[in-house]
């Protein structure tokens, strides 16, 4: 219910002046007890769990999440495929960092392809930075950040109450959010 009062998609509008990539999107894993071979997570070499962020690229907000997805069956690729890239507006195409070169330049626009012109770089580490640093914010959370030892069942809950409360802290809509929890409760 939280994520769905936070974060939305249509979000992306926002500030758009007719620009073909409005989104950033990126995955993040998170460690998660061991639960087998079907989780297992490169990045750490041991279970865990991966979700995709796209964020709004003129507002800088939260526009989407996807997951918890399992790490080793998906790639960053495969969850934009089967998710967000089903959303998006036709010849819309969204920002990230070369492990979806697979979409691009239809879908993705990406560092490697070839699409991209020399003085668009700059640019782009920006865009891809600001993605590095949310991702980073949610594993400021020392529930992230370490090992998740609670009902798997609930991960999904957690991470998209922590992505709205990092969305709020940026916009410093903080108060507003932490009331609606409250009242929930």
């Amino acid at each position: 219910m939280l994520k769905n009062f936070q974060i939305l998609l249509e979000n992306r509008y926002k500030h758009d002046q007719y620009n073909d990539c409005l989104l950033s999107v990126d995955g993040t894993d998170f460690q998660i007890p061991e639960r087998g071979r079907e989780w297992y997570s490169f990045k750490f070499k041991k279970s865990g769990v991966r979700y995709e962020v796209a964020l709004s690229i003129l507002g800088g907000e939260i526009c989407w999440i996807s997951g918890p997805h399992q790490p080793v069956v998906y790639n960053d690729l495969e969850i934009f495929r089967s998710s967000l890239a089903s959303h998006l507006d036709p010849f819309e195409r969204v920002e990230a960092d070369d492990g979806y070169l697979g979409e691009a330049p239809l879908r993705v626009k990406c560092p490697a392809c070839i699409t991209v012109p020399a003085e668009k770089q700059q640019m782009m580490k920006r865009v891809r930075s600001r993605q590095e640093t949310i991702n980073k914010r949610f594993k400021q959370w020392q529930i992230l950040k370490q090992v998740y030892r609670h009902d798997i069942r609930v991960h999904r809950d957690v991470f998209a109450a922590i992505a709205v409360i990092s969305q709020q802290f940026k916009t410093g809509k903080l108060c507003l959010v932490l009331n609606i929890v409250m009242i929930d409760k």
